[in-house]
């Protein structure tokens, strides 16, 4: 075991996986003798080569399909979007083509590939690289879209993501790649945003995909978030004095309904928290599953807190980013409701 922060965590499961796989290819903008913006495929191309790891013009239709082409011949491709801001000139190749493909051929032809995209804000990057597009893709039949909130569960579902054998985005929450830091990088920037780091094993290990995660178990509210939202629904759970039940639903596609379901019967009320915006985000369909499912054990209205129906603002990021006193606010609403 080893103590990591995400990056080291994503950089290691792609170790593993080049190490385990030769089929397994690393390629994107910037990922190979510079290692990638964020660093997470440090190393990799001078202990591979240029033949497994290599860099791509800044073309994301190009790079979305070359993987689906090399997936469709035998490789399980890893293909990098650097900010998942930039993933949408890809859209039509991951919606019209990996996405359809197992389906279109009656299972003659399938795309395992893997789509790396670091998302989210709070990290001063405005509005054209702070965005959380998952809701997106899960409105897509035949994608699987995964978030992780932590080092370990980071490596477990990356390796998870690359042995399977249909597309996955795997988002990358940025803001707890090296854990909480300021502008000067020398200090928290909020005291909520911690956890950076955890015990991770050296070699191979997998999390199931579509299985959520108990994160805090509590008796009075189901608190429902992935990424950088599970630690905020922590430090609000543990600041409002609410015994709170937070699910780290780590895979939104497939969603583990089954653990959602028996933690709101169990608690009666429920509160979804996400970053991206509100209408139409994914918290709309947690709430009509949970509404759908636990209609006679709820005991109050569903509650959201979410983004705001706007570009990712840069001045007003702070107040754009779902903390701790809004998570808060819904705590006390849901319980006086």
């Amino acid at each position: 075991m080893s103590t990591m922060n995400m990056i080291q965590a994503i950089n290691s499961a792609l170790d593993v996986m080049l190490d385990r796989d030769d089929d397994v290819v690393i390629f994107g903008e910037d990922v190979g003798y510079f290692g990638g913006v964020f660093r997470c495929t440090a190393g990799l191309q001078k202990k591979y080569g240029k033949t497994r790891v290599f860099d791509t013009p800044i073309a994301e239709g190009g790079i979305l399909g070359t993987a689906i082409g090399m997936g469709v011949y035998g490789l399980r491709p890893v293909a990098e979007i650097q900010f998942a801001d930039y993933i949408y000139p890809a859209f039509d190749q991951l919606v019209s083509e990996a996405a359809r493909l197992r389906y279109r051929s009656g299972g003659e032809f399938w795309a395992p590939i893997t789509v790396r995209a670091p998302c989210g804000g709070g990290i001063f990057g405005g509005q054209t690289h702070s965005q959380s597009p998952e809701g997106v893709f899960t409105h897509v039949c035949g994608l699987k879209t995964v978030m992780p909130s932590n080092p370990y569960d980071a490596k477990g579902l990356l390796i998870a993501a690359i042995e399977d054998d249909d597309p996955v985005i795997f988002f990358e929450p940025k803001r707890i790649y090296n854990g909480p830091f300021d502008g000067h990088h020398d200090k928290p920037l909020v005291p909520w945003a911690r956890h950076p780091q955890g015990e991770v094993p050296d070699g191979h290990y997998r999390v199931e995909l579509g299985k959520a995660a108990i994160a805090r178990p509590g008796s009075e509210v189901t608190v429902l978030a992935y990424g950088t939202m599970v630690h905020v629904c922590l430090a609000a759970v543990e600041e409002s004095g609410i015994d709170g039940e937070v699910i780290d639903l780590r895979s939104l596609l497939p969603i583990d309904i089954d653990s959602i379901v028996e933690s709101v019967k169990k608690t009666g009320r429920c509160v979804i928290v996400h970053e991206a915006t509100r209408t139409s985000g994914f918290g709309a369909e947690l709430s009509a599953q949970v509404q759908e499912h636990c209609f006679y054990h709820l005991e109050a209205p569903i509650q959201r807190v979410t983004g705001w129906d706007t570009p990712y603002p840069h001045a007003f990021e702070w107040e754009y980013f779902p903390g701790p006193q809004r998570v808060t606010r819904a705590l006390t609403a849901v319980m006086e409701g």
